[in-house]
């Protein structure tokens, strides 16, 4: 597919306090914020050289599906990327360009202050080195987007309009609250494993995209970048039980879902970190699956 209009799709310049409490905390802000300025300029400038019409527009004013372009260019790091996700289909591609890359030297020099942790920009393939090579391979039809695994939620048989491209977290509004839920694994409308009543903070079903962030943090494993199954984990568990114990931490296999009955007074579906919520009431059930569209995206050449 010939490529002729592009959405640029940008991150806001980050506003800091005037006066943070460390002088080497107020430089490296600024830097931060230049960089990522002289980014953005750069790839608009890199997009008058080309063949193809653009339009630049902050995340921020994204409200509603993105239609008649034939690419997503989003500059940020993978927030912006999650946030553009959410209002795409599978019809049209995206590039992730890492405006703010992390600067190895950077951390360790301020490691005794700050955190100087910058943008970990996992799913980004371009930064401002190389995104005109990128954007070129792309415009001359030599590179290919993959296509990503989405996870879908539906509430009491009704589909939320939003796709998870990380993960979901189902819990209580109150972190510090215990939820009470069951939970099975199906397939055609069969049971596939036995029933688990839960006490626990939660449960969290992540894509393999989103396997690499909470869900391995949580110690969750790394799933292959393509695979098209889904992996959840109960948060916290209280007293499983020797029965339910091993059914805790597992895998949804990608012609399987799961079925969640809700019997918590308040819940929330949390898509994509604090991105998108939905809010659950007692004897809501939900289906879970990986039925989503996919997403298609440029990845880095290491994932390759």
């Amino acid at each position: 597919m010939a490529i002729r209009r592009v959405l640029l799709l940008l991150k806001p310049l980050d506003t800091y306090p005037h006066s943070p409490p460390h002088i080497q905390l107020i430089h490296y802000l600024n830097n931060r914020r230049k960089v990522h300025k002289d980014t953005i300029n750069f790839c608009q400038h890199t997009l008058q050289q080309k063949l193809v019409d653009w339009v630049p527009l902050l995340r921020t004013h994204l409200f509603k599906t993105i239609r008649d372009f034939d690419l997503v260019v989003t500059v940020g790091g993978d927030g912006t990327l999650l946030q553009a996700s959410h209002f795409m289909d599978d019809s049209i591609p995206i590039l992730g360009v890492n405006s703010d890359p992390t600067q190895l030297q950077e951390v360790e020099e301020f490691s005794g202050d700050f955190d100087a942790t910058r943008s970990t920009g996992y799913l980004c393939a371009a930064t401002a080195k190389n995104f005109e090579k990128v954007l070129d391979d792309i415009l001359g039809a030599q590179r290919c987007p993959s296509n990503i695994s989405r996870l879908s939620v539906s509430v009491n048989s009704k589909l939320l309009s939003t796709s998870a491209l990380n993960d979901i977290l189902i819990a209580h509004p109150c972190p510090a609250a215990v939820s009470r839920f069951s939970f099975k694994i199906q397939r055609d409308g069969e049971s596939c494993s036995p029933l688990a009543n839960c006490r626990s903070s939660g449960v969290r079903v992540s894509t393999a995209v989103g396997s690499t962030a909470a869900m391995l943090s949580a110690g969750g494993f790394v799933m292959p970048i393509l695979s098209q199954d889904l992996q959840y984990m109960v948060r916290e568990p209280i007293s499983p039980g020797a029965s339910i114990s091993t059914l805790m931490h597992g895998i949804i296999e990608s012609d399987q879902s799961m079925e969640i009955r809700w019997f918590s007074e308040k819940g929330a579906i949390y898509i994509d970190g604090s991105h998108v919520t939905h809010s659950l009431q007692y004897g809501d059930t939900l289906q879970i699956s990986s039925t989503a569209p996919v997403l298609k995206i440029f990845l880095p050449q290491h994932m390759l």
